[in-house]
């Protein structure tokens, strides 16, 4: 994890390395990427609007960055640097920064034990950015995102989608994991990635699915015996229950969380704490069709996960959470801003638009703007506004 602290988008981009040859510059690196952070930051979501809203805002772009060549890039010079950027450099001064803006605001995305710890949630998933694709390649990012703020902490690429756990030993050395519980999808249900948590004092939450056939097969045959009939069956399994009722978006949902410590002996996965069945049983308040998912979990102790200490209730909210990372990352960059409909697939310019977008929403979202299209509106209407949120012009 760096230890260098940004606080502005501006002061982390300046220390990306140039890729290019001393022969033949035009314009400074820090400037191209200052003008592709700003297009992105007032919503342009393909590198054609960015080319435009550039010229429509050149004079005060040129006023206020002061380039040596009076005169900004083309639309090809605008790809040909997203391609060619140093895309491991520019995504670990990004997480740099979004690290730094993440430690601004320890309160989202955590709950306070009973001991009165801060324990704070970061979720662990993919994406594929659809509208990259070319013949025979997919391009398909992992990242680390914080549970509510939606901070992306580390993006990284892989091949295939099952080449994410392999993703996963590169993320978890540059993100925090001590005091943080970090949920993961039935992918990344693997014992190696239980160990390298725990061994860096962190606890993790993870779905079990049959691709851990023993392991699913065991929690299922336990929770067919539950709940408890009497005490005697109570106190042998340590059995406990959370419910929670949501009535909205035209639809009743209750969602009923169960764990048993039973197992914990029984079990080889290491640090297993507590398994768990959780039922979400929805109604459609329309149609009145009733849908019902099963799934279930595995949690790790540490000095903090112990009952008396984070209770059912904070497992339920930080299973809730992990949705955030589709919910607050990936659909924002989706549909607020067109990522899957880009046809930008060269080089590593669909990687390196992702980094900026990642970074951009981290640092609206800390900003105070929870709606993207607000933000961009508001910062389209004046380019010395956008300068001075990503640091290029002091306030």
């Amino acid at each position: 994890m760096s230890k260098i602290n940004y606080t502005t988008l501006y002061a982390c981009l300046g220390d990306v390395p140039a890729v290019r040859h001393a022969q033949g510059k035009r314009y400074e690196w820090l400037y191209w990427l200052t003008l592709i952070a700003a297009a992105l930051l007032v919503g342009q979501r393909s590198l054609t609007g960015m080319e435009q809203w550039l010229l429509h805002q050149k004079d005060e772009l040129l006023k206020a960055l002061a380039p040596k060549r009076r005169c900004l890039p083309s639309l090809s010079t605008l790809r040909r640097v997203l391609c060619a950027v140093d895309i491991a450099a520019l995504e670990a001064q990004l997480a740099a920064y979004t690290q730094t803006l993440d430690q601004q605001d320890a309160i989202p995305g955590s709950v306070l034990t009973q001991r009165g710890e801060r324990l704070q949630g970061q979720a662990l998933d993919g994406k594929t950015v659809r509208g990259a694709r070319a013949p025979g390649a997919k391009v398909h990012l992992v990242s680390v995102v914080r549970h509510e703020s939606a901070t992306v902490l580390a993006q990284t690429k892989v091949v295939e989608k099952r080449d994410e756990r392999q993703a996963a030993k590169e993320l978890f050395a540059s993100v925090p994991l001590a005091a943080r519980v970090t949920t993961m999808d039935a992918l990344h249900t693997q014992r190696w990635e239980a160990e390298t948590i725990l061994a860096a004092q962190g606890h993790y939450l993870m779905v079990v699915k049959p691709n851990q056939r023993t392991l699913y097969q065991d929690i299922q045959w336990a929770f067919e015996a539950l709940p408890p009939l009497n005490r005697y069956e109570q106190e042998y399994w340590d059995y406990q229950r959370h419910e929670t009722l949501d009535r909205g978006h035209g639809r009743l949902e209750r969602r009923t969380l169960e764990s048993t410590t039973r197992l914990n002996d029984f079990l080889s996965w290491p640090g297993v704490a507590q398994v768990l069945r959780r039922t979400c049983w929805r109604q459609d308040l329309r149609t009145k069709v009733i849908s019902q998912d099963v799934h279930f979990g595995i949690t790790s102790p540490g000095t903090l996960w112990v009952r008396q200490t984070v209770t059912l209730a904070q497992v339920e909210q930080f299973w809730r959470w992990h949705w955030t990372i589709e919910n607050c990352t990936h659909y924002p960059r989706d549909v607020s801003m067109g990522e899957d409909a880009s046809q930008v697939r060269t080089g590593n310019a669909p990687q390196a638009l992702a980094a900026f977008r990642n970074a951009i929403i981290s640092a609206l979202r800390l900003g105070g703007w929870s709606y993207m299209p607000n933000a961009f509106r508001h910062f389209c209407l004046n380019s010395q506004d956008s300068l001075r949120f990503i640091g290029a012009l002091s306030t």
